[in-house]
Parts: structure tokens; C-alpha cells; sequence
């Protein structure tokens, strides 16, 4: 532009187009339309584009791309395969570039175009998303739910180790609490946790657990075409928004409960931000998604996957691949299994009989050492052997009892130590762990007196250790030693 300006100056204070031309090394030809124009009109072409080698070729090209919607996207022809296949098979005899200039332009007509959309308030969409993040010092990937308000663009974001049926639903019910409300619809991608299988007249066979969770909450449900993510794409977009915004740098939190307590925050710190194009803020408009909204239920959904199991000869019930211990008196009965995102709760009857953190691995297992303690002490000479103590994490004091109770009792001692541990199925490991520190400073080394002691760390009442009461205590029975006796060592016989 500045070229421009002076050519135009030099020709107005009296320099012909020609000398212009030859001191700013300009033809005449641009000397003449710069003098033309007061600024550059801009190039535009008349005519398409010629490419003699090319245009006799194009036809195949776009047959060959047209053949491509029917593929798998990573099986495409990419603009160096159709070089190679142009010059292979049809003799072309031309430059790669054109034919990769002319693919990027075709690439660009058939880009699709969109029609602005206005949202009314009440409703929301929803997605997940994935990042990184490090969990308790472990490096993992995280799957974050999204809701997005479009009407407003409030959001909410809750992540989990696994996008499961159950994180999808339990995304929900935190964030319908999140709001307050319950939205008039909720658009869905045709995700396998929610649709079961698309009908041929397109209708929706919704998976289990989510079927359930709509007739709780009695919200509308509706779902974008399959493959065509810009339908829902406020959700797309939030799941894009929460990953540079809330996740960078890589989150770094002891749990998942404060990863989550810190999403939760910068979704209420957003609410304060205006949007461009906006006058208002975020939360002032989500007043407006709020009024159109639903009360919630008196009870929020339940939100695990239930199925039913059988309970091995090993004591052990088998979940999503990975195996769960129960108490070995319920070996080989039926029981029930809740699935939630961060528990799996084991019943029999109307009796929950064992709970444990889930695990997302495959093919694991999953110990609760208290559960194999009665079996343990029936067959004493698997303690040493047995995989569900393998792990276990004491404190070192019970190691010193357990030392002391065999020393004095060999194998005995090693039963009456697993008696010891089974205190645990009634009392908290620190109550234990008080009364058995307790009983090493005493010196008192038996079942009985560890048990007397950790009922009186519970009662908060001082520990009285009676001979006639605990005959763990050694007893020694000393008799009264006569007269005659004294006697006897004065005589003879006693030489």
C-alpha cells in the first residue's frame, strides 16, 4: 500500500507513468491502474481457472471422491494416492500440486453451511468430553459430562473415570442439583450408554439404566442425526471451552471429589462473564432458563447399573470382568450388584454384605482380606499363602503380637492372631490398633486380653485384667508349706 501511495504521489507532482514505472521498478501497466484507482480495486478473476492437464481428469477425481462417503474416513484417498492412481492408470502426465490444489478447492464448495439458530430457555444439551489429568499423583485420562443452557450459556462439568452408563446418568443428577431445575428437554449424540439401537423408522431404543432415569425425572429427551456432532454443537463447544479453560495447566488433585469441587467452581465463576454479542451476563440470563425449568422430584435417581451375580467357590462375585470378594458364609449363593461410579455395593436378600471402591481395570480382583478371615482360621496353614492378606496394610504393632503369639504357641498362636484380626469385622482398625499397642505394653499376649481391651478403648473405661476372669494369664497354683517340712531339713535325711 505504501508502493502504492507513492507511485500515485511521484505521477501527480509531474513524473510520467513510463519513469514511474522504471524508478519503482513497476510495470507500466500497474502504473496505469494505480494511477486509475485512488486504492488497490483488488484482485478478482473473470474466468475459471484452466488446467489443461487436469480438466480431462476431473471427472474420475470426483468419481473416485464420491466412492469415498461410502468408506470407513481413514480409507479416503488422500490428493498423493489420487496423483498416484491418476498417473498409474490413466497416463496423466501432470504436476501433483494442481491435483492437490484442485482437491483442497472441491474440499471447499462441499463444506456444509449452517443456519443460525435462537434457543429458547429451558432447555439443555449435553456430551462428554476427554483430558488428561493427575489423579493422586497417577497420571489418567479423565471423562468429563458436560451441560450446556444454550438459551443462557450456562454450563456445568463433573468428570469421571469412565463415560459409563452410570457416569452419564450421575452427570445428570449432579447437575440438575447444580441448577436447581429440571430443563424441558436435554439433546443427546446417539451414544451407545443412552440409544440401544436406532429403529429403521429412526426412533430411539434407549438403553436400560437411561430409560429408567427418564421416567424419574420425566424430562423430554431428543437426539441429533447420527455422525453430525454440530447438532448439539453449544455442548460440542462447552466440551472444547472446558478443556482449555478449566483443564490447562494439566489438573493436578488427590481425588476425583476436588477435581470436581474445583469444576464446580469455574462453572459458578463463569456465570459472571458476558459473551459476545451480549449485554447481559450469564447468570442474569440464566434467570430467564431457570423460570422456563421444572421443580426437581422429592428424591434425586439412584444412579447405578443393577444386575445380578453368583458367588464363587472362592468367595468372590464377578462385575464388569473384574472380581469382587463378599464374606465366604455367602459362598456359592446369588446375590445382587449395584454398580455405582465410584462403588459396588453386593447384597443377598435385603442385606448389603460387601462394599467396594470400583475399579475401571479388566480382568482384576478386588480384596477385602476381613471377608476370608473365618475360612482362614478353619484352614490355618493357607494364612501365610492366602491372596486377600497378600496387600494388607497393618500397622507393624500387630506383626510384633502375631511374632510373640506363635513364639508361645506355635500354631495355636497363629489361630488365636487370626482371631485377633477378626475383631475388625466389629471394631474400626484404630480401635484395634489402640488395644492391641496396649496389650504389647502390658505384656498381656492372648486373644482375650486384646478383646477386653478394645472394649474398654470403646467404653472409654480403664482395663481390669482379673486371673479369675481371663485365664489367658498364666496361672501357678502355690502351696503352704508345712511344719514338718522345715523339720525334715534339719534330720538326717536330709544328708
Amino acid at each position: 500500500m505504501d508502493l502504492y501511495r507513492k507511485v500515485r504521489l511521484a505521477c501527480a507532482e509531474g513524473m510520467s507513468q513510463r519513469e514511474a514505472a522504471r524508478h519503482f521498478n513497476v510495470s507500466r501497466d500497474s502504473v496505469s491502474k494505480m494511477m486509475a484507482f485512488s486504492v488497490p480495486p483488488g484482485y478478482r478473476r473473470t474466468a475459471p481457472v484452466k488446467r489443461p492437464k487436469l480438466d480431462a481428469f476431473t471427472g474420475i477425481i470426483d468419481g473416485w471422491l464420491e466412492g469415498d462417503r461410502e468408506v470407513h474416513r481413514k480409507q479416503r484417498h488422500t490428493a498423493k494416492r489420487v496423483f498416484e492412481r491418476l498417473r498409474d492408470e490413466h497416463g496423466f502426465s501432470g504436476g501433483y500440486t494442481i491435483v492437490k490444489d484442485y482437491m483442497r478447492e472441491r474440499v471447499r464448495r462441499g463444506r456444509e453451511m449452517f443456519v443460525p439458530l435462537a434457543h429458547s430457555p429451558g432447555h439443555a444439551q449435553a456430551d462428554f468430553g476427554e483430558a488428561v489429568v493427575i489423579i493422586g499423583g497417577v497420571e489418567q485420562k479423565a471423562h468429563f459430562f458436560v451441560m450446556d443452557l444454550p438459551h443462557s450459556d450456562a454450563c456445568f462439568v463433573r468428570a469421571y473415570p469412565a463415560a459409563t452408563a452410570e457416569a452419564w446418568v450421575d452427570g445428570h443428577v449432579h447437575a440438575f442439583a447444580f441448577f436447581g431445575k429440571l430443563p424441558a428437554s436435554v439433546l443427546y449424540d446417539n451414544d451407545r450408554c443412552l440409544v440401544a439401537k436406532i429403529l429403521p423408522d429412526g426412533t430411539r431404543q434407549r438403553a436400560t439404566l437411561f430409560s429408567g432415569f427418564l421416567s424419574h425425572y420425566l424430562f423430554r429427551d431428543r437426539y441429533g442425526r447420527p455422525g453430525k456432532g454440530n447438532d448439539k454443537g453449544n455442548a460440542e463447544g462447552l466440551v472444547g471451552y472446558s478443556r482449555r479453560n478449566f483443564m490447562v495447566p494439566i489438573p493436578r488433585f488427590a481425588t476425583w471429589d476436588a477435581f470436581n469441587g474445583y469444576l464446580e467452581d469455574q462453572c459458578l465463576k463463569r456465570q459472571a462473564d458476558v459473551l459476545r454479542g451480549q449485554s447481559e451476563t450469564i447468570g442474569e440470563r440464566l434467570a430467564r432458563d431457570l423460570a422456563a425449568m421444572s421443580d426437581l422430584p422429592a428424591a434425586p435417581f439412584d444412579a447405578c447399573d443393577q444386575t445380578a451375580g453368583r458367588v464363587s467357590s472362592q468367595a468372590l462375585v464377578r462385575y464388569k470382568t473384574n472380581d469382587y470378594s463378599v464374606p465366604v458364609a455367602y459362598g456359592h449363593r446369588d446375590v445382587w450388584i449395584r454398580g455405582y461410579v465410584d462403588e459396588v455395593v453386593i447384597g443377598c436378600g435385603g442385606e448389603i454384605i460387601a462394599r467396594h471402591p470400583r475399579c475401571y481395570d479388566r480382568e482384576d480382583m478386588v480384596f477385602d482380606p476381613i471377608h476370608y478371615l473365618p475360612l482362614i482360621e478353619r484352614k490355618i496353614n493357607a494364612f501365610d499363602q492366602a491372596a486377600p492378606l497378600a496387600e494388607w496394610d497393618l500397622p507393624p504393632e500387630f506383626a510384633t503380637l502375631r511374632r510373640l503369639m506363635e513364639a508361645r504357641m506355635i500354631k495355636a498362636g497363629r489361630r488365636e492372631y487370626v482371631q485377633v484380626l477378626r475383631l475388625l469385622e466389629t471394631f474400626d482398625i484404630d480401635d484395634l490398633h489402640a488395644a492391641v499397642k496396649k496389650a504389647l505394653q502390658l505384656g498381656t499376649v492372648g486373644f482375650d486380653a486384646v478383646k477386653h481391651l478394645v472394649l474398654c478403648h470403646v467404653e472409654k473405661r480403664p482395663p481390669k485384667l482379673d486371673l479369675d476372669v481371663y485365664p489367658y494369664l498364666p496361672r501357678a497354683n502355690v502351696g503352704t508349706t508345712s511344719a514338718a517340712s522345715y523339720m525334715s531339713l534339719l534330720s538326717g535325711d536330709a544328708a
